[in-house]
């Protein structure tokens, strides 16, 4: 469909004034277009295309959240199952006001816990440039600094983003599997699905990453807190993972994405966040839109993927650079609801 092409490609080539290289995604009903725009780097002048594998940083949730659902329909984990049952048995968990940590609380960002693993703030005040900050977080740091943790909050009362948190959810979850998280995402969303090019370790040849200010940058390992950020993956990838979102296919996952929607927790009047997404209702001035959506950003790469399930609309925008997206993305996606139907 030209039109998509066009605004995809209007997209990329506006983005590119401040990122190394781009590729928009555009869904409209049965129709897509991938567009690239700038350049890969690393010695490769090339445009990035649907096939150029990026880091999604935080768009890795969604993945995470939708494993959880896809265990709790097997009967394999429960939403209000606190943490500690599925990690191991010598690991102590934070409570606050008698009421523990539960896998539901982890993945709509409700548990009370920081954002990063204990003593990591710290290093990033002292060391902002450390060029590959989450490589050092093991099951064992993960769970030594999780005992000394306080929690901000009582679970379940208040939204508190946390990367922190949904790392341990990955964990916890793949504990549980008996596997590692990224067998896991694989067996429950990427096989299904055919993403043959998402994983934390199986994709090809990760792009080369760029600074804000366009220098490369080295990629990020998020060792055991895979599940908050490690994903690697290709818009053609993610435009099936959206056309899923939209239409529910493959029937195996129809149940489990109708789960990560019904599970809420209420920001504000016009916001909320489910398993994994975020969700907000547009002012009527703008057309009282759903959009459902997550973003991401790393050393090196930026991502954003959002759809809206009325309009059976969606965007996804990845760039090899540190800049975020979000502007650019929520504007293409807002086009897409006001013109397709």
């Amino acid at each position: 469909m030209a039109e998509l092409g066009d605004l995809a490609q209007q997209t990329a080539d506006r983005l590119t004034a401040h990122h190394v290289g781009v590729t928009v995604a555009v869904l409209a009903g049965g129709d897509a277009a991938i567009r690239g725009a700038g350049r890969l780097g690393g010695g490769d002048d090339g445009a990035p295309d649907g096939d150029t594998v990026f880091e999604i940083g935080s768009v890795t949730k969604v993945f995470t959240s939708l494993a959880l659902a896809r265990l709790v329909l097997a009967g394999t984990a429960e939403l209000d199952e606190p943490l500690a049952r599925l990690l191991p048995e010598a690991a102590s968990v934070p409570s606050r006001g008698g009421e523990q940590i539960t896998l539901r609380h982890l993945a709509t960002h409700t548990a009370g816990l920081p954002r990063l693993p204990k003593g990591m703030g710290l290093r990033a005040l002292l060391r902002p440039n450390t060029p590959d900050p989450y490589a050092a977080c093991t099951t064992d740091v993960l769970l030594r600094g999780l005992a000394a943790t306080r929690l901000g909050a009582v679970p379940g009362r208040r939204f508190r983003y946390s990367n922190l948190g949904a790392g341990l959810l990955g964990l916890a979850l793949a504990n549980r599997a008996g596997t590692d998280y990224e067998t896991l995402v694989t067996r429950e969303i990427c096989s299904p699905l055919g993403l043959a090019d998402t994983g934390v370790t199986r994709p090809g040849r990760l792009t080369q990453g760029h600074s804000a200010g366009r220098r490369p940058k080295p990629p990020w390992h998020l060792a055991d807190l895979a599940g908050a950020g490690a994903l690697r993956s290709t818009a053609a990838d993610l435009v099936t993972f959206l056309r899923s979102q939209l239409t529910g296919e493959p029937g195996e996952l129809a149940e489990a994405i109708a789960l990560t929607r019904s599970t809420e927790h209420r920001r504000n009047p016009f916001a909320r966040v489910h398993l994994g997404w975020f969700s907000q209702r547009l002012h009527p001035r703008q057309g009282a839109h759903l959009q459902l959506w997550h973003n991401g950003g790393t050393g090196g790469f930026s991502s954003f993927a959002g759809f809206d399930p009325e309009k059976n609309v969606g965007v996804v925008v990845l760039s090899n650079t540190q800049r975020s997206l979000d502007a650019a993305a929520f504007e293409l996606l807002r086009t897409l609801q006001s013109t397709h139907r």
